[in-house]
Parts: structure tokens; sequence; C-alpha cells
């Protein structure tokens, strides 16, 4: 018996004891009858958006993958498409035909990885004389601050040009550190600024490889290049982060690169122009996504990107599923609120081609940013469930089959090895939905937590076994607590599919059995890699 029926039936039952409405046999089964055809028009207006929404994320990813597929026939690499030359010494002119470039790495309390990026980056193939290492330490930890400060002093007695930066304040956070880092007045002599945060490990010949794009290429600003992560086998939860990540840089950077000349500055393991960063306003902290903020505004001046996917710089990838639900809030609120703030901005450019700013309002941020995550949560988790209780209510078998599993396909395309983890991809990506959609809101809004930074917590790859400690299930349960939102959207699902098991005429329940499963997996917490509690 439906509500809508049980509800009637109590009204009903009520008038008639009453006797103010006698004769009227029929009241519950009529209000029910009209309640539900209100539910039913509202369920196929919500289907009807869901349908559209689906086809916008469906087209954006063909568009995107055959765009890469095209570069890829044609050989369009970076290096064909821009003017590059590998740098030469010269025996006359020493190390002077080297540009100047300051290479900045933030940190805030990153002891298990300071040592790892200070040293990739004074490893570097470059002449010490023409590059300066500017360690941007807002670390409030004592131990961690002692041992930057002496992983600094090692280098400098080699040798190495490198500059411990302290600020009394973590105004901005990054983008703060970053801001002061550049008034520096040695900072004056640099043309190129390479950023990497404090799990990235570039590779000797990284500057060799990137800076020749941006000294040989005047109306370049930006080189990108790819992440490549050394923790990717640790557990289930990192093989799907990596599935996701190499569908951003094949896809989504990949397409940007070769037919926008624009994409989103991931923030770290780029090389930006200091002469375009500082047309462009510098860095601003007015979200919590200042790498795509000052993309953004760098592209609304008429400066051109490059991604270059050949070059991978190591890092490391949230191994507990407490620090990974920190990251993804920052990473959906950030660009939604930065879309909310620069609407206009972009309209109103008139230094880029009004394709441009379509590509920028409606791919970019509209389909990528927004869409794609409230479309996910909202239709597979709450509008298809709900729909097996009003048969009424038909959702085309494209919808429910063939375009989703067309998308997914797509998206594990670019991780080949993982594609027998599909299914958990899917399951993990749609519990994921439901926080990147509610960020997304909060960050459209501008409400509550819109301008939360909580630091990617790192182990350090090479002391990852020593600093992992098993933890038995209560006491992870203890640490990262019950999150009563996954445990509700799953109840919900289990509901929904033990009615659809038991009166519905597909086979729907079989998928939502498996999505309560996984919402519920995520609520208690046993998803990542253990930490103890100590």
């Amino acid at each position: 018996m439906s509500p809508f029926l049980s509800l009637s039936l109590f009204l009903d039952g009520v008038f008639r004891s009453s006797g103010l409405f006698p004769g009227q046999e029929k009241t519950g089964y009529m209000w029910e009858g009209s309640m539900r055809k209100v539910v039913v028009a509202v369920m196929g207006c919500l289907i009807a958006s869901g349908l559209v929404m689906s086809m916008m994320v469906f087209v954006e990813a063909v568009y995107m993958t055959t765009v890469v597929i095209i570069v890829k026939l044609l050989r369009r690499t970076p290096e064909k498409v821009h003017k590059w030359e590998a740098m030469k010494d010269d025996v006359e002119l020493a190390h002077s035909n080297y540009p100047m470039v300051l290479i900045q790495i933030p940190m805030f309390n990153e002891k298990e990885v300071c040592e790892l990026s200070i040293g990739a980056a004074c490893r570097m193939s470059w002449p010490w004389d023409r590059m300066i290492i500017q360690v941007l330490d807002d670390s409030t930890d004592l131990t961690c601050k002692e041992l930057v400060k002496e992983e600094c002093g090692k280098w400098a007695r080699k040798g190495v040009n490198i500059k411990s930066e302290v600020r009394d304040n973590r105004n901005g956070y990054k983008a703060g550190a970053l801001k002061a880092g550049m008034k520096h007045v040695y900072v004056k002599h640099c043309d190129y600024v390479a950023i990497f945060d404090a799990d990235f490990q570039p590779d000797p010949d990284f500057l060799a490889r990137t800076i020749p794009f941006l000294l040989h290429n005047p109306d370049l600003a930006l080189v990108q290049a790819r992440w490549k992560f050394v923790n990717a086998n640790e557990c289930l939860m990192t093989r799907i982060q990596e599935m996701s990540l190499n569908y951003h840089f094949m896809a989504e950077q990949e397409c940007g690169s070769s037919l926008h000349a624009f994409f989103g500055f991931n923030g770290t393991a780029g090389v930006w122009r200091i002469s375009a960063l500082k047309e462009a306003g510098g860095w601003k902290d007015r979200t919590t996504v200042e790498d795509m903020d000052l993309a953004v505004r760098a592209c609304l001046q008429g400066w051109k990107f490059v991604f270059v996917g050949d070059i991978q710089v190591k890092s490391e990838l949230p191994s507990s599923f407490e620090t990974y639900r920190f990251q993804q809030h920052r990473w959906s609120c950030g660009p939604a609120n930065l879309f909310r703030k620069m609407t206009m901005e972009i309209m109103e450019s008139k230094r880029v081609s009004l394709w441009k700013k379509a590509y920028l309002i409606y791919n970019f941020f509209i389909v990528r940013k927004i869409v794609v995550h409230m479309f996910t949560f909202v239709f597979y988790c709450l509008i298809l469930p709900a729909s097996v209780l009003f048969p009424e209510v038909e959702i085309p078998q494209w919808a429910t089959i063939y375009v989703p599993t067309a998308i997914t396909i797509l998206n594990v395309m670019a991780t080949p090895r993982s594609f027998h983890l599909l299914v958990f991809w899917v399951l993990f990506e749609n519990v994921m939905a439901m926080h990147r959609t509610k960020a997304a809101l909060i960050g459209l809004v501008e409400a509550g937590r819109v301008d939360e930074w909580v630091v990617t917590e790192k182990t350090g790859h090479n002391t990852l076994k020593a600093q992992l400690v098993p933890a038995k299930p209560w006491e992870r349960r203890r640490s990262g607590g019950v999150h009563w939102e996954e445990v509700a959207v799953g109840l919900y699902m289990l509901v929904c599919g033990c009615y659809d098991m038991a009166f519905g005429r597909t086979y729907l329940f079989v998928y939502l059995f498996l999505q309560s499963i996984a919402f519920f997996v995520a609520g208690v917490g046993f998803l990542g890699t253990p930490i103890s509690c100590s």
C-alpha cells in the first residue's frame, strides 16, 4: 500500500467518523488519486530535466574524447604545434642563455614529504645560478618548521640558491603564500615561476622540457605537466581516484589545450610566465581555487596555455576517506563559487572571442563543474530509485543503460589497466557525487563552508608503510565517525530496491542494492587506508 493511499484512507475515516461530510465514502481514494497525479507530474518534470542534463554530460564526454582521438591520430604533439628547441650550453655565454627561473614550493605542516619535494627541486638539471628555489613555509608545527629549515640549509651549503620564506600569518592560505613570495626583491630577476605542491617530485629534466615552450612562444603563459601517482596501488580508493584524474588529464586538459588553448591550472606541476601572471592580476584568495581563478583571468587577457602529457610529475593521492572528502569539497565548491564571481567578467571581456566565452561558461564551468555532479547524484541516486514507486513514469533505456555505460567506458579508457574496476568506480563516484553536489551548491550560494580550506594530508610514499598502522574496524569508525548522510541515502536506496524486487518489472533493484551497499560502506568509514587514532 502506497503512503498516499494510507494517508487518504486515514483522512477518509476521520471525515466519516466526524459526520462533517456524510456520504463522502471515497474521499480518501480521491485524495490519493489527486496527490499521486501531482507527484507523478513533478517526477515527470524532474526526469525530463535529468534527461537533458544526461545528454549535456554525454555530448561533452564524446566531444572531448573525439578531439583527443583526432589529436592522437594526427600526432599533433605540443612540440609540433608550438615551437620548441632544447636548451644548449654556450661556452662563451656560460649560462646566460638560460632564463632565470623561480621555483615555489608552498608548505603547511608537510613534515612527511617536505624533504622529498625540496630534494627533487634542488636536483633539477638547470644551472644553479639561473634558478631560485623558494620554500614558502606556513607551518605551525615547530618540528616541521625546523625540518624545513634544516633541509633548506643542507642544500644551500651545497651551492643551491634556496630560500625559506616564513610568514607571520596564514592569510589567504596557499594563494596568500604565493602572493607574498612574489613580492621579494630577488623575484624581479626571474622570468618564469614553476610551482610544486609539497608532495610533488619533478624529474631532473622538468625545466629543460617545459621552459623552451615559454621561451620560444611569446603568446604562451602556462605549461602544465601531468600528474603521476606514486601510491595509486595502495588501496581500491586510490585506484579509483587514479581513474578519475587520468580522465581529467586525458580528456579535459588535452582537449582544452588542443582546441581552445585553455584549461584550468591544477595549482602545481606547472610553469608560468611571470609577466602573464602579473598582467592577469596576480594571485587572489577570493575562492579556494586560486589556481583556476588565475587561469581564467589570464585567459581573459588573451594568453594561451599548453598541456604536455608526456611530462609527468610524481605526486600522492589521498589514501583516507576523510582526507579525500575534504579535498573534493574544496575542488567542487571552489569552481562553483568562482563561476558565481566571474560570469559577468567573462561575458564583458573584450579580449577573447565569443566562442571562447561560450566555452568557458558552458563547457568549462556549467557542464564540468556543476551539472555533472548534480546530475550524477540527483538522477542516479534520488530520481531513479524513486521511479520504482511510480510505474506511470517511465525512464527511457538509453538514459538508464546506454548513456551511462558510454560515459563510463569513455572515462575508463584513460586507465585501461583498471577496466576490471569499472563497477567499483561507478558506485564510488556516485557516492562522492553527493558531496560534490552539496559543495557546488554551497559555492553557488556562498554559504556555510564556502571558504573552508583543509590541507590534504600526505604520508610520504617512501615512508608509507612506517607511517600507516593497521587499525581495527572499531578504531576506524571512531576515527572518522559515522557519516549519516551516506547512511541515509543508502537506506533510501535499499528501501526502493526492496520495493522494486517485490513489485517492479525490471532488474533495477540489482543496481539499487549495490549502490546502497556503497553508501553504507562509505557511511561507516570502511574506505581507503586505515590510519591509527593516535
